[in-house]
């Protein structure tokens, strides 16, 4: 286990919550059907680091379940956050119904090991859905229940921009990396008006700086996000990271995403351990330098009709 610790603390929104930059999200170890082993070192090793945000989801597979499993019993040493929304095995009832999202809730509380959610998002449903609010308003039955302490909404674009527009909705979980900026101009914004807590998805851009035949798994989920790097130009060389000549495209990717002003954390799946203290020197490393950070968003300016991301994953 490394030494490397995590103290700073953010303010989550309004929330009253107070989050590390650095956060661990939960779909790999379920899609992945990682040994339990691993990840068990993996959640322990991060909280021992003084990371405090584990987010996983009802449709993460096995996701939910392992991590009541190997950290539960250390529950009050992290910030609890799940979503819910789509269709789960336990009920026919439809995708975004309010039997769906109570059926959803309750299973999780039981797989968690837990008996509050502390954020519970809707999972990337379109923004139609959304504005009938009967997702929403079953979130809100069962916040004054006690089941769930926050709602929120995870996903990206026009939805997303709507989404934190509401009352009920204070917490965020949406695409900021550095071949996925559209959020950073059109969604973020509105978020620090109301107070939204941002949680950062892909922030490490799915490793778009390697080829995509490198990718033992999701070669095409990763593809898109590979073509919009080449497509931005970027290298070290252009960077001019000269004054840091240590500065390796992980650490500049992560960094870039909580360089960005109104994110709160950024989650990292992962399902080997030994990653985890490169991801925490890079959070104690801090922002980027100015003039780093800036050339990555022009970059991104330049090609931004090229490479926006549509939101429905």
């Amino acid at each position: 286990m490394t030494t490397l610790s995590l103290e700073e603390r953010r303010a989550f929104g309004s929330t009253g919550l107070q989050v590390s930059p650095l956060g661990f999200g939960g779909a790999p170890i379920g899609l992945l059907e990682s040994e339990q082993d691993a990840v068990r070192q993996v959640l322990n090793d991060l909280l021992d680091a003084g990371a405090n945000v584990i987010d996983t989801a009802a449709m993460y597979r096995g996701s939910e379940a392992m991590i009541g499993e190997t950290i539960g019993h250390r529950r009050d040493e992290y910030i609890l956050i799940s979503k819910c929304g789509h269709a789960i095995e336990e009920t026919d009832a439809a995708p975004w119904s309010p039997e769906l999202i109570r059926a959803s809730v309750e299973r999780s509380l039981k797989r968690l090991r837990t008996d509050v959610i502390d954020v519970m998002l809707l999972h990337s449903c379109d923004l139609e859905t959304l504005k009938k609010r009967e997702a929403l308003d079953e979130l809100m039955r069962l916040r004054e229940e006690g089941k769930i302490r926050f709602a929120g909404y995870s996903g990206d674009n026009e939805a997303a921009a709507w989404a934190v527009t509401q009352p009920d909705v204070r917490v965020l979980q949406t695409s900021i990396n550095l071949c996925d900026q559209n959020n950073i101009e059109h969604v973020l914004p509105a978020a620090r008006d109301h107070e939204v807590g941002v949680m950062a998805k892909r922030p490490i851009a799915n490793a778009a700086w390697k080829d995509a035949e490198q990718y033992e798994r999701y070669r095409d989920y990763a593809q898109p996000y590979v073509e919009r790097f080449k497509a931005m130009g970027l290298s070290l060389d252009l960077l001019e990271t000269d004054g840091d000549p240590n500065l390796v495209w992980p650490e500049i990717a992560l960094r870039f995403t909580l360089t960005v002003p109104g994110v709160h954390t950024a989650i990292v799946g992962t399902t080997r351990p030994d990653r985890i203290p490169a991801n925490l020197e890079a959070v104690q490393k801090g922002p980027l330098p100015d003039q780093i950070f800036e050339k990555i968003r022009s970059a991104f300016r330049n090609t931004e009709g090229s490479i926006h991301w549509d939101g429905k994953t």
